[in-house]
């Protein structure tokens, strides 16, 4: 479905991406971890046409994903990003709907089908009863789940997220993770917390320093050496009905 080949990002002389390479299999959830700087977002962020690699390809589902309108590729794949921001207020309901957006021509409106869509999805991230707030209004946690439900009516095969649990109360990350995982999509989401990565997640892809560093099955790639040298901390790994288990050491 998604294939990332040889792909290399710079900004001001500094490289951030050095041949990285990525292959998605659909209806696969796919972590990918590394520690802050390690260029998760970055990556992404070329994905999705937000930045411009310097180096490679990237293919979605057979096609040039780089040489794609980015109205053609809102078709085939939804984002949700870090930022949170709008510089213009919107009512809830609206913010979603902007998701049925790529499915339209550009001078037709939304109909009652489209707002039965934002309606379930909204329900499905617990949001149902802020349809009518103001979207600037909400939490950071609250507005993270509205933009979920705005990528859940693009009604794509494929979706981005760039650490959808971010700014969630545990309840709500683990509602959400659920939701994505029984979804039926294909996932792709920057990860922190490496718990969540190895019970949700498929394949786990590992950066660092903007390499690549592995990739498999979590259970294989989340090891005690791993998690050693990518953050420098000591954990005891265990395993309790075929779920990864992980407890810090803080001496």
């Amino acid at each position: 479905m998604l294939k990332v080949k040889n792909l290399s990002f710079s900004v001001d002389g500094t490289e951030i991406l050095h041949d990285v390479s990525l292959e998605v299999h659909r209806g696969g959830f796919v972590g990918i971890l590394g520690p802050n700087g390690s260029g998760k977002s970055t990556l992404l962020k070329n994905i999705y046409k937000v930045l411009k690699p310097q180096k490679g390809e990237i293919e979605l589902m057979g096609q040039d994903l780089l040489a794609m309108t980015n109205r053609e590729m809102a078709r085939l794949l939804a984002v949700v990003g870090q930022e949170h921001e709008s510089s213009f207020d919107f009512l809830v309901e609206e913010v979603v709907l902007m998701g049925c957006q790529a499915r339209k021509r550009l001078t037709e409106g939304f109909d009652q089908n489209d707002r039965k869509d934002a309606q379930e999805a909204l329900r499905q991230v617990d949001m149902a009863d802020f349809s009518q707030r103001s979207y600037l209004s909400l939490s950071g946690g609250e507005k993270q789940r509205v933009l979920i439900a705005r990528a859940l009516v693009q009604k794509t095969d494929l979706m981005i997220l760039d650490e959808p649990t971010n700014h969630l109360d545990i309840g709500s990350q683990i509602k959400t993770m659920n939701l994505l995982k029984n979804s039926g999509k294909t996932i792709v989401a920057a990860l922190h917390d490496l718990s969540i990565a190895a019970k949700y997640c498929d394949t786990i892809f590992v950066l660092q320093n903007g390499r690549n560093v592995v990739d498999g099955d979590p259970k294989e790639v989340i090891t005690q050496s791993m998690i050693r040298q990518l953050y420098d901390i000591d954990v005891s790994l265990f395993s309790h009905d075929g779920e990864l288990y992980l407890q810090y050491k803080t001496d």
